[in-house]
């Protein structure tokens, strides 16, 4: 069994096999899901190198760890103490050479319809020869000449094409807002515990979305100061409100029966929970209160322990990292594509109630199947491609250009450090705080687009 296994992987690494487990008892696994996945660890892989880079406690450690550490820094032209290895400008660069490769396969795979040409193959395979071609691009950018200016200008590119990858993020949040209620009200019809499912989540929705109005009024709102918390908590929550209204205004409901209080409360959770990261993002506030100094709307519950923060701050990376794969996978599916108007789906899908819909949109049964000695490998697309190759690695790109500007504070890169990811500034501040803005101006769109251009959107 170890021989044939070791072929096979030999042929996933270098040539177009599709790659798989060598263990029997693992489920098939479609030829799709495995390239999407291996380009998935590609990504983490830059991500974690580039965190690494940002981490001054990491330099430290290698420093002190690693025998003649300085001679090998001169011997590497790394300058002194291995200082162009770290730092934002490192991670820069890293992104840069992550963000070529990404471009270079969107370009190389434009217009692919099957996965039987040899650029199809090239996508789907030779993962060990597209590895080194990635380690080649990221190394091969610390050489670029004129430093500064490739700096100050790269970090514009990154900026916009960071925005562009957040309001993706912020779209696929309604299209999945849409499509929960879509689903689940599917099921009505023949089963009423949906009906009941429906009503329990929406209350819980908005119960959170109420209690965290009150609770960011009691904490992060104050008489004396506080000002841009008070205005700007009034305005999401009064924002949240509306759009509830008009989701289930009889002018809405005459044209999308199936618009009800689920949308809303998504939306309007999400909005909240963008409000908090912006309110504990912001710069502290200190006043003098009878003589005596006082931090004014922060966390309340902070311990000050410096391992509550490495927690928290992780905990923080993890669940940041998770919603940018999320974005990245789920945007290439073609109900994804088709809302974000990238693919036009000429058939509407057939809605099947279940608990567990956020990947279930290519699910088709494939009779052809390949296997090895190890996982069985399901050859799904040889009439035509389950999604997008091209675009597939354009999310990628701006992916990467998000995780650029994130994991360097955006615009406040300066001494910056990866244990402080979450203790923002103001660039974060009012990015989080237009975020919440976008994402009730597309959620209201999708309301008021059918009464504006109704003929367009009767299919």
């Amino acid at each position: 069994m170890c021989t044939p296994c070791c072929v096979s992987q030999l042929a996933c690494c270098c040539g177009s096999a599709a790659c798989s487990c060598c263990c029997n008892c693992c489920p098939k696994i479609k030829q799709s899901t495995g390239t999407r996945l291996m380009y998935v660890f590609y990504f983490l892989l830059v991500t974690v190198v580039c965190a690494i880079m940002m981490s001054p406690t990491v330099e430290q450690t290698m420093k002190d760890n690693i025998p003649f550490y300085t001679d090998l820094c001169d011997k590497m032209n790394a300058g002194e103490n291995c200082k162009t290895l770290v730092g934002y400008s490192a991670v820069y660069k890293m992104c840069f050479g992550m963000a070529c490769f990404f471009l270079f396969f969107s370009i190389l795979t434009f217009r692919i319809n099957n996965s039987t040409g040899w650029r199809a193959a090239i996508h789907n395979g030779f993962w060990l020869l597209k590895f080194i071609a990635l380690v080649g691009c990221c190394a091969g950018a610390f050489f670029l000449p004129q430093e500064e200016t490739f700096l100050e200008v790269w970090r514009y590119v990154g900026a916009t094409g960071g925005a562009i990858f957040l309001l993706i993020q912020l779209m696929l949040l309604v299209e999945f807002a849409h499509r929960w209620n879509t689903n689940w009200s599917s099921g009505v019809g023949y089963n009423r515990l949906w009906y009941a499912a429906l009503a329990l989540v929406t209350l819980v929705l908005f119960s959170i979305a109420v209690g965290a109005v009150v609770f960011m009024g009691i904490y992060y709102t104050h008489p004396e100061a506080c000002l841009l918390n008070k205005v700007f908590l009034g305005i999401n929550g009064g924002l949240c409100f509306v759009v509830t209204l008009l989701a289930i205004s009889p002018c809405i409901q005459k044209l999308q029966p199936k618009s009800g209080l689920l949308q809303p409360g998504v939306i309007s959770v999400y909005v909240m929970y963008l409000t908090f990261s912006a309110f504990s993002s912001k710069p502290k506030e200190i006043i003098n209160i009878d003589g005596v100094n006082k931090t004014l709307c922060a966390f309340p519950f902070e311990s000050g322990s410096e391992n509550d923060k490495k927690i928290v701050t992780a905990l923080g990376a993890v669940i940041l990292l998770a919603c940018i794969v999320y974005s990245c996978l789920t945007s290439t599916t073609k109900r994804s594509s088709a809302a974000l108007r990238v693919y036009r789906n000429s058939e509407p899908e057939a809605e099947r109630a279940r608990c567990c819909f956020c990947f279930g949109d290519d699910t088709e049964d494939y009779d052809e199947e390949k296997t090895t000695s190890g996982q069985t490998v399901v050859y799904d697309e040889e009439e035509g491609t389950i999604y997008s190759y091209s675009y597939f690695h354009f999310v990628f790109f701006l992916g990467s250009l998000y995780v650029m500007m994130t994991v360097t504070n955006w615009f406040h890169y300066d001494d910056h450090k990866i244990e402080k990811l979450l203790d923002g500034s103001w660039s974060v501040f009012w990015i989080k705080m237009v975020s919440c803005w976008v994402c009730l101006f597309i959620y209201m769109m999708t309301l008021i687009a059918p009464m504006m251009c109704p003929k367009r959107f009767e299919a």
